[in-house]
């Protein structure tokens, strides 16, 4: 992160540049989108005339379930803030004109990302956007803003998304038949459907830096320039959806699941800096080494890291990225350009920055980054020394690190008994995010597997 990133006037499309568009017939409808517990879109097509007189001023409704519900958007027990017995009420979705943006994929559309707030204009806390921007106004409050970049990796497939839902994702096939991680010959027989995304992302406001392949067969990583970290974060979830989109209209499906299968998982490492309100690099120090400032953040991530693990890797299946020799981590590690650790510190001077190696693709990014901003200013305010750092392989059993939990219920327990993440989030967040891993946890407990059946029908 070499350099400030430069503004584009806060708005990929400001709202007179819309109503522009809609009275010439280049717009029709506009999506007001938020992004739920599981990192997904969700929100209303709005006839474009009917957003610019009604919506851009006074924002619109939505059943609070949404943040109350599991994958399956079944209703599930267990939140407070929605269920039965609260009679499943609406919160209200203000759209943030500082997001609005064309999305090229989708014929004379916009999209504007919304916050949510309850009728009487108290935030939502349990929103993922909501978390985030109250541990930037934390940040704020020592005067620093934070710069977040994140690399989501997914697997292609020739198949479209229900052909695969009716093979039960079973014998599908990947875009590529062997390893192309920088094969520019593997990338060039999916470079149709690269481009495209790459272009289009370009048309929604986003800066595209590059498309390369990745070790798993057809798997691949598209990178974007890193931005202030809000907008990161709101970038990655259109981008997340608009991929899949796209793939979908080419006759194809993309996954960004956290392990597929037993080869390397989808990984989504998040880089971070922080600025200050010159926006000069907070975690260079005058000999272009770590700060003080980054020394104590870092060994915040460190000291967070395990009770932090359900905001990195939400799912039962990311838990199974986290194996030794697989490129994601499972030590409570940190080194120099070393990708064998948890965290990884990368760059020199002005660029200098941390990269986080343990979220996988399913992660929600609002709450991963919010958990690294929180974990780091527990670092800063406590003044916690920074170990040394590992110089040689983070998987060696002997090298005496900590591990990442294993499992979602191991992490589960961690984040619930917490101090840190009750303090950095308020009791509120911790448990309506512990219900969230609950009903994941028991869904998956009371399913029976096709390995199940491999196994015990006939030799059991």
């Amino acid at each position: 992160m070499p350099d400030r990133p430069t503004p584009r006037g806060g708005a990929p499309l400001s709202l007179e540049a819309l109503r522009i568009l809609v009275e010439g017939g280049d717009i029709d409808t506009v999506v007001l989108a938020f992004t739920d517990m599981q990192g997904r879109l969700q929100g209303k097509r709005f006839a474009a005339p009917f957003f610019l007189d009604e919506v851009a001023r006074h924002g619109s409704e939505g059943c609070a379930y949404l943040l109350a519900v599991d994958v399956d958007l079944n209703t599930v027990d267990g939140y407070r803030m929605a269920s039965w017995e609260t009679g499943y009420g609406d919160f209200a979705m203000h759209p943030d004109l500082s997001t609005l943006r064309r999305v090229p994929w989708q014929p004379a559309t916009a999209l504007v990302t919304a916050d949510l707030a309850w009728q009487d204009g108290t935030p939502v806390a349990a929103s993922p956007r909501q978390i985030l921007r109250r541990q930037l106004d934390r940040l704020a409050g020592h005067g620093w803003s934070a710069y977040a970049g994140t690399e989501l990796e997914f697997i292609v497939f020739r198949d479209t998304y229900e052909a695969a839902w009716q093979r039960g994702y079973r014998d599908l096939t990947p875009a590529n038949q062997y390893n192309v991680d920088y094969s520019l010959l593997g990338t060039a027989r999916i470079e149709p459907l690269l481009a495209r995304i790459r272009k289009e992302m370009g048309g929604a406001g986003m800066t595209v830096e590059s498309a390369k392949g990745e070790c798993n067969l057809g798997q691949h990583e598209i990178a974007f320039r890193y931005d202030e970290a809000l907008t990161t974060c709101d970038q990655h979830s259109v981008y997340k959806t608009g991929a899949k989109e796209i793939a979908s209209q080419e006759g194809m499906a993309l996954t960004f699941m956290a392990k597929y299968d037993q080869r390397e998982g989808n990984s989504c490492h998040i880089h971070l800096s922080l600025r200050d309100a010159a926006g000069a690099p907070v975690f260079a120090g005058p000999d272009g080494e770590m700060s003080a400032t980054m020394r104590h953040f870092l060994a915040g991530q460190l000291a967070a890291l395990r009770e932090f693990s359900l905001l990195y890797a939400p799912n039962i299946n990311s838990y199974k990225r986290f194996r030794a020799g697989s490129f994601a981590p499972t030590a409570v590690a940190w080194g120099r350009d070393n990708r064998t650790c948890a965290l990884r510190v990368v760059g020199h001077g002005p660029s200098l920055r941390l990269e986080n190696r343990a979220p996988g693709g399913d992660v929600n990014p609002y709450l991963a980054v919010a958990g690294m901003l929180a974990a780091g200013l527990h670092g800063i305010e406590q003044r916690l020394e920074l170990p040394q750092p590992c110089t040689g392989n983070a998987y060696s059993a002997d090298a005496g690190h900590d591990r990442l939990p294993a499992t979602l219920r191991e992490a589960a327990e961690l984040w619930r008994t917490s101090a840190l993440a009750a303090e950095a989030f308020g009791r509120d967040v911790v448990e309506h995010y512990l219900t969230m891993a609950r009903v994941e946890q028991d869904a998956h407990d009371s399913a029976v597997t096709d390995w199940e059946r491999y196994r015990s029908f006939e030799r059991m």
